[in-house]
């Protein structure tokens, strides 16, 4: 990847007052903002429909684009809703959405676009199915279904629907097809809309990072209409689901909950489901970001009765076979490998032999950075230091700092590597840093600064000027902004996704400082 620094942001966080960002006007702001700033990168999570706890990686559709981000203004501009209906529609200019209210509302609405705008558009509708019927029939189909079954999990409808029987499914199809027509006509809006703004980022010099989840949701239509692809029993439910063993941050582990793949029937097909997933990412987002990628390695399940991740299974992955297959989708498109968890070194060597980048975690490296240097002195690091005044290390000192083997300290980052201060899984660095006073003597040290309220800015200053070839900023830490403004916290069910920023928060004199950063570091 060309050196350079970007910040990440999802789409749903950006300023809207109906309720939750779009690809419109606001993000087209934060376009500019960006260039501005110097940076070449925007990341954003996966755009696809939410699900389960209105989480983007618990999704509907792999392939679909979440509805709520068409930009309602926009529609109107083009008359398919008119002055009238955005009136009724309500504000929501809060810091946090309300997916309810969305759901309740936003549906109507771009409902009234369809009818005012199908026969106008009919021909590129037409247009756009056929080159997206391979996911948009199946995904049109499932949500319809599931409309007529009061949005139940699809392992609950009538069985011919549920085993996607063909002729029950063409009958549900022809008894809602008005649905059905929705349902595509909000995939060609979002495509179209997304896919302008992605040119106007492009000819702004940003690319767009984008996120390939591993796993898809057990209630998806990739699992209702291609169960061939997955570890099922004959009611359609996953045998063993996705899982991450118990760590330091949870002693039960993380039970995620998604059906696995069938990965021995997939090497019969050439993994063809993988194949078209990448060549789909690869004409959607310039980078994209693998998300669990050790997971291609060896993955973590336990048996679907389970209620933790505590009694769970490694199981060797497709690896190398699987990329192999889809050299040619990859050559289109660069690679992000998320490389955190567990790594062991096949896993290492298997990102090294395609070149991709891993990730560089800043928050990480210092929870054990006081072992590092009991170790290196022999004594207790606390003790040694506790009266210097001055943060200046004599030279044996800083040659012994220097060769600590943590890998999340900057000047340990090889150049093809991506770091952050912190994902979106992650606190946000300033929440990190009230929440984990202990370690704030073993930053200064490190950063050579006495007071702890420059931290935070001597931390991004120090990752920017860092050898990775990309640095990504959470757009939270820009701000200095604490744990009311996480996006996500794992293994927490209800009430991750819902942050949003404000229009005012993006000022011109941020920008400038950003570029000037940007400047000095060579990025």
């Amino acid at each position: 990847m060309e050196r350079g620094s970007g910040i990440l942001m999802h789409i749903s966080e950006l300023p809207s007052p109906y309720g939750i960002g779009t690809f419109g006007a606001s993000a087209r702001r934060f376009v500019r903002f960006l260039a501005r700033a110097k940076q070449k990168y925007w990341q954003i999570l996966p755009l696809t429909p939410t699900g389960f706890g209105d989480s983007p990686y618990q999704s509907f559709s792999s392939f679909a684009l979440n509805p709520y981000f068409i930009d309602l203004k926009y529609l109107k501009k083009e008359g398919l809703i008119s002055r009238e209906d955005l009136k009724e529609l309500p504000r929501n200019n809060s810091r946090y959405i309300d997916y309810g209210k969305l759901y309740e509302s936003r549906y109507q609405i771009l409902y009234k676009a369809y009818q005012n705008g199908y026969e106008r558009y009919q021909s590129k509708i037409e247009s756009f199915y056929r080159a997206n019927k391979y996911w948009l029939e199946d995904y049109a189909m499932f949500m319809t279904i599931k409309k007529v079954n009061d949005d139940k999990a699809f392992t609950s409808w009538p069985r011919d629907l549920m085993l996607h029987k063909k002729e029950a499914v063409e009958n549900a199809k022809q008894e809602n097809l008005d649905y059905y027509k929705f349902q595509i006509f909000m995939q060609y809006l979002a495509f179209r809309q997304y896919k302008k703004l992605k040119k106007y980022a492009n000819r702004k010099g940003i690319k767009i990072i984008g996120d390939m989840p591993i796993y898809v949701s057990c209630d998806s239509c990739e699992v209702w209409s291609k169960p061939y692809l997955f570890n099922l029993d004959r009611n359609r439910k996953p045998r063993e689901v996705a899982a991450v063993p118990p760590d330091c941050y949870n002693e039960d582990g993380q039970l995620w909950g998604n059906p696995l793949y069938d990965y021995e029937r997939m090497k019969k097909n050439h993994f063809s489901y993988f194949k078209r997933k990448f060549a789909y990412m690869a004409k959607l987002y310039d980078v994209v970001r693998v998300d669990h990628f050790r997971g291609f390695d060896s993955y973590y399940k336990v048996d679907a009765k389970e209620t933790t991740a505590k009694n769970g299974v490694w199981c060797k992955g497709p690896g190398y076979e699987l990329f192999d297959e889809c050299k040619d989708q990859l050559s289109k498109v660069e690679i992000i490998a998320e490389d955190l968890g567990i790594i062991t070194d096949s896993v290492i060597e298997m990102k090294n032999h395609y070149g991709f980048p891993g990730l560089k975690i800043y928050q990480f490296a210092f929870e054990d950075y006081e072992n590092h240097l009991n170790g290196i002195y022999g004594e207790s690091y606390e003790e040694r230091f506790k009266d210097r005044l001055s943060v200046h290390y004599d030279c044996e000192q800083q040659e012994k700092l220097n060769r600590l083997v943590n890998p999340y300290l900057p000047h340990n980052y090889e150049h093809n590597s991506v770091a952050y201060l912190g994902t979106h899984d992650n606190e946000t660095t300033l929440g990190y840093l009230e929440n984990h006073p202990e370690l704030s003597g073993a930053m200064k040290d490190y950063l050579k600064i006495i007071d702890d309220n420059f931290i935070l800015d001597t931390l991004i200053g120090s990752l920017i000027r860092s050898s990775a070839d990309v640095v990504i900023i959470m757009l939270q830490d820009v701000l200095h902004m604490g744990n009311e403004a996480r996006i996500n916290e794992p293994g927490k069910a209800y009430g991750n996704w819902t942050f949003r920023f404000r229009k005012d928060e993006l000022s011109n004199e941020l920008a400038d400082h950003l570029a000037i950063m940007v400047i000095e570091s060579d990025r």
